[in-house]
């Protein structure tokens, strides 16, 4: 007997009733992606303007990562790391290599790197930089993101992410990003600093992108301090922003580099800390691990995930698509009412909408885009981040383009002097 097909109403429904409420997606339930494209359970087609927060860089079900892990699960999938396995050393020779480093530190998801990564800066504080015990502290940014576990959400600036979940572990000292004069200054004023945690494009604040020659002035200013320069790019790195990574817009090489998401293809979850030798060697057995970090099934599809990136030049494509995506918001945003800029590297980019008296008018927008189909996520009420998968084609760029201008155009109608009542998406 064939069971009855859930409809879309009754799939989010049972997400509402039965999972916890910790997110507020767009009201439409996905069933199928390929590439650029993502489908409903009803069919309709969707450009996906988000790429699962980057994860999905290059494309939904990437035929050869995906060969991969089907491949890998027909013959070992896990083994803790009380044994060695066949494809891990692999993996860590052609990771290493790839980003040039040392040795890395396999782990799971973003937030597990992160907190690796701050695990690996203390002791190294400690043993190489001999910082009395219990004192060593790490320089974070405002607005940044790393992750929501406890020790990450201790250094967050945002009421959602911190509040109510204290007390919160000591040892961050917060500046304003994009600031190197406050850096110098904490760097003087804190004799116990080991580590410096930044994001090189700040993704969600919005692909809020610090000026030129800051992670370069930040890098040297560590490095006079011997203090560790930590970049985050589990977000900007794997080619989104037009490079490699987003630090080498400025030649930086991270002490050590964090990275994640699209390290798989966004099919499993796979993260990593790199560093020297001389860092990483701060580790011994026993004193940080993972059960899943650096499985058989995630080594063999993080290998594919990266030789994607460069024998289909994604970095290149996001750099050339990038220039000619802000051109074209560039465009809008002298006509429109309501878009006011846009900013970003690389195909991570971000418009600015004006939405005084309006609140939700990112969220609307959002929502309407969605019925002319593409995906799109509001963050911050104001800003609306688009970052497609970077397998994206120039033609199918531009009628993305199309789709997002003609969308803001039917905002751009609206009246300007609504009464407050008559609004939509007020308080």
């Amino acid at each position: 007997m064939e069971s009855t097909k859930l409809t879309a109403s009754e799939l989010m429904e049972l997400e509402n009733k039965y999972g916890a409420h910790n997110y507020h997606p767009l009201p439409v339930v996905l069933e199928r992606g390929e590439g650029v494209f993502v489908w409903d359970v009803d069919g309709k087609r969707y450009f996906d303007f988000l790429s699962a927060y980057s994860a999905v860089n290059q494309g939904h079900c990437h035929p050869k990562i995906i060969n991969t892990l089907v491949e890998q699960s027909k013959k070992l999938t896990l083994t803790s790391r009380a044994f060695y396995n066949s494809q891990l050393g692999l993996y860590e020779k052609f990771v290493t290599g790839y980003f040039g480093y040392d040795r890395v530190l396999p782990m799971n998801t973003g937030a597990e790197a992160v907190e690796t990564a701050i695990k690996l800066c203390r002791k190294w504080g400690y043993e190489k930089k001999r910082l009395p015990d219990n004192s060593a502290q790490i320089v974070v940014c405002e607005n940044n993101f790393h992750g929501r576990t406890t020790t990450i959400i201790s250094f967050s600036v945002d009421p959602d992410a911190y509040q109510y979940y204290g007390p919160y572990t000591p040892g961050f000292i917060v500046i304003p990003y994009n600031d190197t004069a406050a850096l110098e200054r904490a760097l003087i004023e804190n004799p116990h600093i080991a580590g410096f945690l930044v994001e090189p494009i700040q993704g969600e604040a919005g692909a809020f992108v610090p000026d030129d020659g800051y992670l370069k002035r930040c890098y040297e200013l560590c490095h006079q301090h011997n203090v560790l320069f930590i970049a985050d790019e589990v977000q900007t790195g794997i080619a989104r922003t037009g490079k490699l990574l987003a630090c080498d817009y400025e030649g930086v090489h991270p002490d050590i580099l964090i990275l994640g998401k699209a390290l798989s293809g966004g099919v499993y979850p796979v993260s990593a800390v790199l560093a020297s030798n001389d860092i990483m060697g701060v580790i011994l057995p026993g004193q940080h691990g993972s059960t899943y970090g650096g499985n058989p099934m995630a080594a063999a599809v993080a290998i594919t995930a990266l030789e994607v990136i460069r024998d289909e030049n994604l970095a290149e494509r996001a750099y050339e698509l990038g220039v000619i995506f802000r051109t074209e918001m560039r465009k809008l945003c002298e006509t429109s009412a309501i878009a006011k800029f846009v900013r970003g590297k690389g195909l991570l980019n971000a418009l600015i909408i004006n939405n005084e008296g309006y609140k939700n008018l990112a969220w609307d927008i959002c929502v309407k885009l969605l019925e002319n189909g593409l995906l799109a996520k509001p963050t911050h009420t104001n800003i609306i981040r688009f970052a497609p998968p970077l397998v994206i084609t120039e033609a199918q760029l531009y009628e993305c383009i199309a789709i997002i201008k003609s969308t803001i155009g039917e905002f751009d109608k609206i009246p300007s002097k609504i009464p407050f009542s008559e609004m939509t998406g007020l308080e």
